[in-house]
């Protein structure tokens, strides 16, 4: 707005006004470019720029296709993640490649610190791809067969800890699901979220809060999970020392503690 650009926000492309008013800047538009827009465009809409509707996309494709290809890398335990920029069609992520850039998952990579490295380096491979691409120097490549997967939109209630899990698997759904939508157990009735925890050797019942040198450990189904920060319902984030001195009690409750 400031640089007198047109800013034009329709809620759904599928629906004929929004297609034509992008009908009507047709032909000074020769591409689209889109990234994390959250709808899969339509036909109408990808005939209409005349060198095709790029999407820069937070993934190795054809791995993690969908809404949420982030979260799902690192709740899988993926070694490395990274960037694709493929010219998009009709389906879901399926259109033709134009570049990859990767990157290693760090052991303490969490949702937004992914996030954040993959949006620079889409940015960087945008603009190193585009002039190959608009100078015919890019041959667009179809996707593999083979490994496919897809990451669906993420609900708030998948944040919701099962215990009967391994702790490696809970500690990487808290890495992948900072800071949305967070993960979280209950105590007390209470939500209790969990923010921050790593992983420990021993054995404890699901779900169970035992007493540990770390501070408290909590039983899995493999494994011992150690939360460092937590945040009750209603009340600040706490490290786990701090809360522990607020509720003595929650050493030996068995989680999630809900009336």
């Amino acid at each position: 707005l400031e640089h007198d650009i047109p800013v034009y926000q329709p809620q759904k492309l599928r629906r004929k006004k929004a297609i034509a008013e992008l009908q009507a800047w047709h032909p000074p538009i020769d591409l689209y470019i889109v990234a994390a827009f959250g709808q899969i465009l339509p036909q109408a809409v990808l005939n209409i720029p005349a060198q095709g509707s790029i999407n820069v996309h937070a993934s190795l494709l054809p791995r993690w296709r969908g809404a949420a290809p982030i979260h799902a890398a690192i709740r899988a335990g993926d070694v490395e993640a990274g960037i694709t920029i493929m010219l998009m069609d009709a389906g879901l992520d399926t259109g033709p490649m134009l570049s990859k850039r990767s990157l290693l998952i760090a052991p303490d990579e969490t949702g937004q610190t992914l996030h954040d490295k993959l949006s620079q380096m889409g940015a960087d491979l945008l603009i190193d791809t585009l002039p190959s691409y608009l100078a015919g120097d890019i041959q667009p490549q179809p996707q593999p067969e083979a490994g496919v997967t897809y990451a669906p939109q993420i609900e708030k209630e998948e944040g919701n800890i099962d215990w009967l899990q391994d702790a490696a698997s809970i500690e990487r759904l808290v890495r992948a699901f900072t800071p949305w939508p967070g993960t979280y157990t209950h105590f007390r009735n209470k939500q209790l979220k969990i923010h921050t925890g790593h992983l420990s050797e021993g054995e404890a019942p699901a779900g169970k809060v035992i007493a540990h040198e770390d501070g408290v450990a909590i039983g899995t189904g493999d494994g011992l999970y150690i939360p460092t920060e937590v945040q009750l319902a209603g009340k600040k984030r706490a490290h786990i020392a701090d809360f522990i001195n607020g509720y003595i009690d929650f050493v030996g409750t068995t989680l999630p503690d809900k009336a």
